[in-house]
């Protein structure tokens, strides 16, 4: 049951991404955002870790993804108008990604050698005591510098949409 659930979500995951990727519409493509971080606490919580999955849900698939709806409407950004692409783009795109990504699978296979089998509900280090622990031990410099780069962001924010108003 725990299979067929993990490829269902999975395969959720991935219709959604690539629906976002496709989109020419900002709302939608939010919406398939949405649609991937929901899937992915799904993909969690049949992992065992349902404090992650929680704040995937929370934070992610809810703050975050308001955030970006705000903006999105705040912009007015309509959709986006289609390019004439180039023959070359068209003839040699899809073929590319598909070297692209069997180069890249090789690679890893031959760097990572085959690991132990995931077992469902198997993760045991998901509490909010692990993750605080290492979070403020272990990685508390990347920790403070994604604080740092978020302050920054709000503040370009701030003074992009002051020069808007005048």
């Amino acid at each position: 049951m725990e299979l067929i659930l993990f490829c269902t979500f999975a395969a959720v995951a991935v219709v959604c991404a690539v629906n976002l990727v496709v989109q020419t519409h900002p709302i939608s493509g939010a919406l398939s955002l949405i649609g991937v971080m929901g899937s992915l606490a799904v993909l969690y919580l049949l992992l065992g870790a349902e404090f992650i999955a929680a704040v995937q849900v929370i934070v992610y698939a809810g703050a975050i993804m308001v955030l970006f709806l705000f903006v999105i409407m705040l912009l007015n950004a309509g959709a986006e108008k289609k390019s004439g692409r180039s023959r070359m783009a068209r003839w040699l795109g899809l073929p590319l990604l598909v070297i692209f990504l069997v180069f890249t699978s090789f690679t890893v296979r031959r760097m990572f050698p085959a690991a132990d089998s995931v077992t469902f509900g198997g993760f045991a280090g998901g509490t909010p005591r692990d993750i605080g622990r290492k979070l403020f031990t272990d990685y508390l410099l990347p920790f403070e510098a994604t604080s740092v780069l978020i302050l920054i962001a709000i503040v370009g924010a701030m003074v992009l949409a002051r020069k808007e108003i005048d």
